[in-house]
């Protein structure tokens, strides 16, 4: 009798721990693992930012996938962008721009989520996101850039557009690339004995009325004052009206002189799950508690492309799109996963969030695990110790842990590496939203597989 094929899409935190513990719980021979990823790693995403402001090193917060020596899953580089739910086959672009269809028994889907844009004009062109490794190494090197051409520059508007920096999205990962970029040209400016640091510039903006309301209106506002006390200026119910590439209009009439503009104004589920007819909330697939899509033989969902059910909530609420439900959904996925193959009852998933950290850089952060309401110094403990701890490696922990002490001890370099090119690159360009194939797209592509079903 062949043996299953299950099929896992995205190398996130939900897709990995799935893989991990089907590798872990399953017998050898009982299941073919097949896992779908444009790259060998997982990115711990939320400490992007330190990325960006050069406290981390890339290769720190990239997790290999092909560490383990034990592993038995085959890797296939590339994206999907397209399912066939009644041919049970997954459309894949390698990146090598190859077309291939990988057919299946199971799939899981967990391709995450990407950066959620608005019809606002010049925003796709003129824009840079936090969502990915090639974007917080691009945007270091924009930001680091604008200092050397502010430095090289005898024009003063030219001056005042390249020392101005705005962030759209008062939520964690704004709140944190603005503070840590912000850290970013204050320690460098010293470096640029020409430049006036009354002319560095950051402003945060965000539509809603409030700074993290998920953290509470105490924690919210001392993160508002920190943030402020660095001379960050935060503006809130204001959203950005038009994104040009030397200059922003915000929805209250300012227009400021920018050339960097970092969007983080929320993400929304891939793209994938609009490429097979299925029941949605809020643009996330609607799955059980046991993570299954009804109606949907050997189909599965997670993370942010899921909403699963908050059984500790009540009734109609749905997990957010955090890392600690990511993981955690994985391994009870897993677990179901292999219940299936072995005949037995499948599991809901159930977890009670344990809290919220935010990394403002230096010595400040705002925290609040299980409930408690944390700032300062103590806050920044739990939050480095929340990340170091949820690494899932012992030589990214070492990576991270050597990159903290030596960025307390020795600073930062602002060196570029060039990674920046001439020609500025877009939103779509690192995330690749248009690649995806519409329903009719992905049926055309499986025609021919359809025989006989």
């Amino acid at each position: 009798m062949a043996r299953p094929r299950i099929l896992v899409v995205g190398a996130g935190f939900a897709g990995v721990e799935c893989v991990r513990r089907l590798e872990r719980g399953l017998a050898p021979g009982e299941a073919h693992i097949t896992l779908v990823a444009p790259f060998s790693y997982q990115l711990y995403l939320p400490l992007l930012p330190q990325v960006a402001a050069g406290v981390l090193t890339p290769q720190s917060v990239a997790v290999s996938l092909r560490r383990s020596r034990k592993h038995r899953t085959r890797i296939i580089p590339g994206g999907a962008v397209g399912v066939d739910p009644k041919a049970k086959v997954c459309v894949i672009r390698k990146i090598t721009d190859e077309v291939v269809y990988e057919p299946y028994d199971y799939i899981v889907l967990s391709p995450g989520s990407v950066t959620r844009t608005f019809d606002i004009p010049g925003l796709l062109d003129n824009a840079r996101g936090m969502k990915t490794l090639a974007e917080a190494a691009y945007v270091r090197d924009h930001v680091i850039a604008q200092l050397d051409l502010a430095d090289a520059s005898h024009d003063e508007h030219e001056r005042a557009s390249r020392l101005q920096f705005v962030v759209v999205g008062g939520g964690y990962a704004g709140t944190e690339t603005a503070a840590c970029l912000q850290r970013l040209t204050t320690n460098a400016v010293r470096h640029y004995p020409r430049l006036d640091p009354r002319l560095i510039k950051w402003h945060l903006i965000d539509i809603a009325p409030k700074l993290m309301p998920e953290l509470g209106d105490r924690l919210g506002w001392s993160a508002l004052e920190v943030l402020r006390a660095r001379g960050i200026e935060v503006s809130l119910g204001v959203s950005v009206a038009e994104a040009g590439p030397e200059q922003v209009t915000f929805t209250d009439g300012r227009v400021v002189p920018c050339r960097t503009l970092i969007w983080t104004a929320g993400v929304t589920a891939s793209p994938l799950v609009s490429t097979f007819d299925a029941e949605t909330v809020r643009g996330r697939l609607a799955v059980t508690p046991e993570m299954s899509l009804p109606g949907y033989d050997g189909m599965f969902a997670l993370g942010d492309v899921a909403a699963v059910p908050d059984l500790s909530k009540d009734p109609g609420a749905v997990c957010p799109p955090t890392a600690q439900h990511a993981m955690r959904q994985g391994r009870t996925l897993a677990d179901n996963l292999i219940a299936t193959l072995r005949h037995q009852p499948l599991k809901p998933y159930v977890h009670r969030d344990l809290g919220l950290v935010v990394d403002l850089g230096g010595k400040d952060a705002v925290s609040k695990p299980v409930g408690l309401e944390m700032h300062g110094v103590l806050a920044q403990a739990v939050a480095r110790g929340y990340h170091w701890t949820a690494l899932r490696t012992n030589v990214a922990k070492a990576r991270v842990m050597t990159n903290w002490m030596l960025n307390a001890i020795a600073g930062d370099d602002f060196v570029r590496t060039g990674f920046q090119a001439r020609k500025p690159a877009k939103l779509r360009d690192f995330e690749y939203t248009d690649s995806y194939l519409t329903p009719a797209q992905v049926r055309e592509h499986t025609a021919s597989l359809h025989t006989g079903v």
